[in-house]
């Protein structure tokens, strides 16, 4: 769903006519069905603020008003804690989503040495901005970074750039073959039971619109290129800011 889709459906949700439910959030789900019936509500969830509902779609968060009658798409901001907490849930969803993407169905490039940082990257294997970055593995690497690909063809399913990513995803060595596809060379054909689509997808759920995409530890993304130093900054910070976070939630 994009911001044109929600921005000329707010008049259509104001005139809706839903039949009443037991709860608001049935009451939110009737109310934007009858806006979409294809629709997929992920969540609902009562807002920061009163008489709002906060609804996950794919890719996105909006707020409707708990009679059903208007959508709201933006951002909360607490003025006194200087905070996003739109975004700062966004960043929850990512870190609950990312969780669902095992390890096993991610290319890794792991430090020779001791592992000190993890970060997960949607990537396209023709994108300009993903080859420069994969020119930086050893910087990355000899930092203690450890980088996690997940495939995001930007053309979508069945595209030539989903063609090479599915290749060197099934071939015998896949660090090498996603090196040279990155450094042009054609990868050829290769076909086996692989999760580029369920990886696609993912990517959509969590908002991805462009490559690369560095979801930091704390549910944080970062668009484009980003230098070994910065990249290690980064991390460090969120890293800090997972272990502040859940140092307080066990409180």
């Amino acid at each position: 769903m994009r911001y044109g889709f929600w921005l000329a459906a707010v008049g259509m949700l104001a005139s809706a006519h839903v039949a009443a439910q037991d709860k608001p959030e049935d009451l939110v789900k009737a109310a934007l069905k009858s806006l979409n019936a294809d629709i997929r509500v992920e969540a609902v969830r009562a807002a920061p603020i009163d008489g709002l509902y906060e609804v996950t779609v794919p890719g996105q968060i909006v707020y409707v008003t708990a009679d059903g009658k208007y959508l709201v798409q933006g951002t909360i901001l607490d003025i006194a804690q200087k905070l996003d907490l739109t975004e700062q849930r966004r960043a929850e969803l990512r870190r609950e989503l990312l969780a669902k993407a095992p390890s096993n169905q991610r290319i890794i490039f792991k430090p020779k040495g001791e592992v000190k940082h993890s970060v997960a990257v949607f990537t396209d294997i023709d994108c300009g901005y993903c080859r420069e970055l994969h020119k930086h593995m050893a910087e990355y690497n000899d930092r203690g970074i450890q980088i996690e690909y997940l495939m995001f063809p930007r053309a979508g399913v069945g595209s030539d750039s989903f063609r090479k990513a599915v290749s060197t995803w099934c071939a015998k060595d896949q660090q090498d073959a996603l090196t040279k596809a990155k450094a042009g060379e054609e990868p050829g054909d290769a076909t086996c039971v692989n999760p580029i689509e369920a990886q696609y997808q993912l990517g959509q759920q969590m908002g991805v619109t462009g490559t690369p995409t560095l979801v930091f530890p704390d549910g944080n993304v970062a668009p484009g290129y980003v230098t070994p130093d910065q990249l290690e900054q980064r991390l460090m910070a969120a890293e800090a800011a997972v272990a502040a976070s859940d140092k307080a939630k066990a409180k």
